[in-house]
């Protein structure tokens, strides 16, 4: 990394090597795969037993939409911590911000894990339940934008869309272990014991120290990426307030790219959460946590698949033309999803899931190279992760809230009605964002164009280890 290009200009520093790139796509991979796991864990137990353990006075149907709203409280925070983090790494770098949000979200998952119950310390539970909560939000909302960027600003211009995808696969990895890990715990102790509901939950959250002295070490062993490197030697300084200077000079780009996310969020967490909690209650499909468990599990091997996929395509066709097509994709499948489901069997469930996961995947794989691409070096990282996380506040954070208040009110086809809707308006702010992907980020972003683009730059990726 100390080497210089002699075509370089300004002195800056040569393409990365091929062994480079490999270790930064593995090291997004892996870190966001755990960051994601943590919040997992959370919606998964969020779903099956925080109603028990946090909120049993409520009842069954008011204790779902309260654990639900803790469960909503993180993405609340996640615009908060897109700003807070975002200004750190675009000050200091990407490498120790990330570094920072893995500690802190690996710390809050284990705390969660050691809280007693609502009938040991009453109130006390759920307020500490919350505060967790809201730091897990705090640390995904600076752990997105910065595993994004730490690909991105390494990726070769032309396969950008490939290996942004790489911290993309976090999402469906982390939830396929949340998934496993709730798994072996359940057959364990029983699909109803009291084990489970008092102890078993709990296991996952404090295995989760293991995952994150993991990520500690692969993120230790990368260097800051030579885009941020390069933009520092130029400028000497980095902007002194980057969510003002963001919000001052790209307003647009950050609304239309949260506007355009919204429909990922929405059916994600749908998916994730909402849907496990319905498959398994008496009043939704009936079905036991070992069936739905091992449904999300062979489910997320599709979603991976189609995030990487995504991602290849976007090079070829455009991130906005994918992402439109998820869009698109989204309007009819809301509309037919809660009749499948209706079927009430595993195989209903099976289909209802992975469609909905992979139509998610379809606009998540090329969202790591888009959100990048429309932001200026020196405010990059908040700038992608305030329209990231904006994204999430709406289709992550209150679609899953209000569509557990529709299920009871007006029945679950009404959830279908709502994605529909929402999948109109994602792809509406889609079609209005700028095409901004065949521009350099080298170059300190989408004002100006690179008129250099070093051979070297374009080799050909190798994913893994």
């Amino acid at each position: 990394m100390s080497s210089v290009s002699p075509t370089s200009p300004a002195g800056l520093q040569a393409p990365p090597s091929k062994k480079t790139l490999r270790k930064v796509a593995f090291a997004s991979a892996a870190g966001t795969t755990i960051e994601f796991y943590d919040f997992f864990i959370y919606g998964t137990a969020a779903a099956l037993v925080f109603p028990v353990v946090f909120f049993p006075a409520l009842g069954a149907a008011a204790g779902t939409i309260a654990s639900f709203g803790t469960f909503a409280v993180a993405f609340f925070a996640r615009p908060v911590g897109a700003i807070i983090f975002g200004h750190f790494g675009d000050r200091i770098g990407r490498k120790k911000t990330l570094i920072t949000t893995l500690l802190m979200m690996g710390i809050a998952t284990v705390t969660i894990g050691l809280i007693p119950d609502a009938s040991t310390i009453g109130v006390a539970a759920p307020i500490l339940l919350v505060v967790l909560r809201f730091v897990q939000g705090l640390a995904v909302g600076g752990e997105w934008a910065g595993a994004t960027l730490l690909v991105a600003e390494y990726a070769p211009v032309g396969k950008r869309g490939l290996f942004g995808s790489f911290p993309q696969l976090g999402p469906s990895v982390a939830f396929a272990l949340a998934s496993g890990t709730f798994l072996l715990t359940n057959l364990t102790l029983g699909d109803k014991s009291e084990a489970f509901i008092t102890i078993g939950w709990r296991v996952p959250f404090i295995l989760s120290a293991v995952l994150v002295l993991v990520g500690l070490w692969v993120r230790l062993s990368i260097e800051e990426t030579p885009v941020f490197k390069n933009a520092a030697k130029v400028t000497h300084t980095g902007t002194k307030l980057p969510i003002l200077e963001s919000v001052k000079r790209q307003p647009r780009e950050i609304l239309l790219a949260g506007g355009s996310l919204t429909l990922l969020f929405a059916f994600f967490y749908v998916g994730t959460a909402y849907l496990t909690s319905f498959a398994t209650s008496p009043t939704g499909m009936g079905l036991s946590r070992v069936e739905v468990l091992s449904t999300g599990m062979v489910s997320s091997l599709f979603v991976a698949a189609a995030t990487l996929a995504s991602g290849v395509l976007s090079d070829r066709f455009g991130r906005k033309k994918v992402i439109a097509t998820s869009c698109i994709l989204a309007v009819p499948w809301s509309l037919m999803l809660f009749p499948i489901l209706s079927a009430n069997t595993v195989f209903a469930f099976g289909l209802g899931l992975t469609v909905t996961l992979v139509i998610f995947a379809i606009a998540y794989g090329p969202a790591g190279a888009l959100l990048p691409e429309l932001f200026e070096t020196r405010y990059r990282y908040t700038g992608a992760g305030m329209g990231y996380n904006l994204a999430g506040v709406v289709g992550g954070g209150i679609v899953p809230l209000v569509a557990a208040q529709l299920a009871v009110t007006s029945g679950a086809w009404s959830i279908g009605i709502l994605l529909a809707g929402i999948g109109v308006f994602s792809v509406l702010c889609t079609l209005a964002l700028p095409n901004r992907e065949k521009q350099g980020l080298e170059d300190g972003g989408p004002r100006t164009s690179s008129k250099h683009v070093d051979d070297a730059a374009f080799i050909e990726p190798v994913a893994g280890p």
